[in-house]
């Protein structure tokens, strides 16, 4: 769905983008103050049982169109249908287009019908300073008519609070950002008088507070009273009352946990005392604790694998150094070098926070060791990289290793047998995968040399690992006008990273 910006601009006559010909007259303004209002309004949609409905002029400046729309989580939508970009109807938009107009709050004095449903509809004017920007529409569906609780009573005179903040423009806190994990209506409420003490309290607060060790009753109690009895400590959302704008915190005892968010209810500037907001988020700290001991327990896993695997390089060092045979040296050099390689792998995942790396720098290191650990006096190479390899799963990692530093040191002792030269990694991820090519400038493929009959161990690793595990293609070529070309092509498939599975 496209943002509130865009649809400014889609629909209505206001122009923020930068350098538009609506910024010098304070469109962008309007735009920043209508976008945090959207960012919260569902708290007054939720307390008012209505859907919200946000209007401004269209372009021709006739008339409005809708541009926004929210539905309640508390009661049933007055519009089952999407409003957002229809114009206000005159014989049905009355209340709307009255505030617009005349600046006022304005209901009608009836229901209207509204696609099939009774809708008892609502006008706000939305103002920055003295001037009307917009106009919010609350359309409540009366279908289900009956007296309501002290619970909705009490939602229906915080909403009216806070409705007249909206339409001063004190509503919504300037530089009061919402975040995921903010409590809403349904999670519990209490609201405060101004002198701190709990007037109302909803179920599901008590029950939080209940988890708190709460043994009485918190209505008519002082909030701050109630925290110091309890012992809690986090952030004091009783300074509401005192700083006049919203504030947040956590508290905990009893091992249970709640998240609180205090809001000044200030119509017409007279402080009339603070909504208070909580949700238990016992069960989501004690996972998110989980999840946080597990990576760490992991990452400990890869550090004490990479410092296993640099034993064993150690150990098979020291067992060449004692050997004679020359073949047998070569042997426990090559393997030096692949247990190095997957040593990196998990030296990386044991510094990461979750089980995706980085592959460029495991690559540039990886390079680095491969080309000391295979060259000689006569024969040497250097790597010049072109292109990013971005983020891989780890498990792609430790295989992707392998596979580049046995075509590295191929490309050293076959193309490079008595000299030096430079290899050329280029490396190109596009939406269908990865594919990686390594490039020498050496002395070429023999005439009748074929990867699938290659009794070469190092090749035979490479094409096990591109096929196996990385569900991939390999492919040798010449390369012109001197040279050999390997080129690996993984599938995007097998590149997706936690973050891209999440998402």
């Amino acid at each position: 769905m496209a943002n509130l910006g865009d649809l400014l601009r889609v629909y209505g006559a206001y122009d923020a983008r930068p350098g538009g010909a609506g910024e010098s007259s304070g469109d962008a303004r309007k735009l920043a103050h209508l976008q945090a209002l959207v960012g919260d309004w569902q708290l007054i949609s939720d307390l008012s049982f209505a859907d919200l409905l946000l209007w401004i002029p269209d372009r021709d400046a006739e008339g409005l169109v809708c541009v926004a729309q929210v539905r309640p989580v508390t009661g049933a939508t007055a519009h089952h249908e999407d409003q957002i970009g229809r114009h206000a109807d005159p014989t049905q938009r009355y209340a709307v287009l009255t505030a617009w107009r005349e600046g006022r709050m304005v209901r009608d004095a009836d229901p209207i019908w509204l696609d099939g449903v009774p809708v008892r509809a609502e006008g706000i004017p939305i103002r920055i300073g003295d001037e009307v920007i917009a106009v919010v529409g609350r359309d409540a569906n009366v279908a289900a008519g009956r007296v309501p609780s002290q619970l909705e009573l009490a939602y229906l005179r915080i909403a009216s609070d806070l409705v007249r903040m909206m339409s001063e423009g004190s509503f919504p806190f300037p530089a009061d950002d919402e975040f995921a994990d903010d409590p809403r209506v349904g999670d519990g409420l209490l609201r405060l008088d101004p002198t701190g003490a709990v007037t109302f309290a909803s179920p599901n607060a008590l029950s939080a507070y209940r988890k708190l060790g709460l043994a009485g009753n918190i209505v008519g109690e002082r909030l701050r009273s109630v925290h110091d009895q309890l012992d809690l400590h986090g952030s004091p959302v009783w300074r509401v009352l005192v700083t006049h704008r919203p504030e947040r915190g956590e508290v905990a005892a009893n091992g249970a946990e709640v998240l609180l968010r205090g809001l000044p209810l200030m119509p017409g500037g007279e402080l009339l005392g603070a909504l208070v907001l909580m949700r238990d988020v016992t069960d989501l700290r004690h996972r998110e604790r989980a999840l946080l001991s597990k990576d760490a327990t992991i990452r400990e896993i890869h550090h004490r694998v990479k410092n296993n695997l640099q034993t064993v390089a150690a150990l098979l060092r020291l067992q060449g150094r004692r050997t004679d045979a020359s073949e047998a040296k070569e042997a426990l050099a090559e393997a030096v070098r692949r247990v190095t390689s997957i040593a990196l792998v998990h030296e990386t995942l044991s510094q990461a926070l979750d089980d995706d790396v980085e592959f460029d720098g495991i690559f540039d290191q990886l390079a680095a060791t491969v080309l000391d650990l295979v060259a000689t006096g006569e024969r040497t190479a250097r790597v010049r990289r072109l292109g990013t390899f971005g983020t891989v799963p780890g498990d792609v990692a430790t295989a992707l290793a392998l596979v580049l530093s046995e075509l590295l040191q191929n490309a050293v002792e076959h193309a490079y047998a008595g000299n030096g030269g430079e290899l050329e990694l280029r490396v190109a991820r596009a939406a269908n995968g990865l594919e990686v090519v390594v490039a020498d400038d050496g002395a070429g493929l023999p005439p009748d040399f074929a990867l699938e009959s290659s009794t070469r161990l190092g090749l035979q690793i490479v094409r096990s690992l591109v096929v196996g595990e990385l569900r991939g293609t390999i492919a040798l070529r010449p390369r012109l006008p001197h040279g050999t070309e390997a080129v690996v092509a993984v599938p995007a498939s097998r590149l997706q990273t936690h973050a891209m599975q999440a998402g």
